[in-house]
């Protein structure tokens, strides 16, 4: 079973920026939306990102996501359980 999750992203160095999109690339088949502001009050970027995936994908994501220096990834997952595509038949 897949679940819906959001994915908080906040990018504290714009060099980090790069990274970060190539690892969002990467689970990009999961990627039901994305939307990003930069704050320039604080000299930040916010990503928010909406997956539609596996309990498993949507852990590795925020964990590689965090791992990397002046990046910040926490996610909220639903409780609501969705079939996938080889489930639904």
């Amino acid at each position: 079973m897949d679940r819906l999750a959001q994915i908080g992203i906040i990018i504290q160095d714009i060099t980090a920026a790069d990274r970060v999109n190539d690892i969002l690339h990467d689970y990009s088949s999961y990627i039901v939306g994305r939307m990003g502001l930069p704050y320039k009050k604080y000299g930040v970027m916010v990503i928010s990102i909406i997956i539609d995936a596996p309990v498993e994908i949507i852990s590795a994501l925020t964990g590689k996501l965090g791992m990397i220096k002046n990046v910040t990834a926490k996610s909220v997952m639903s409780k609501l359980d969705i079939p996938t595509l080889s489930e639904e038949k």
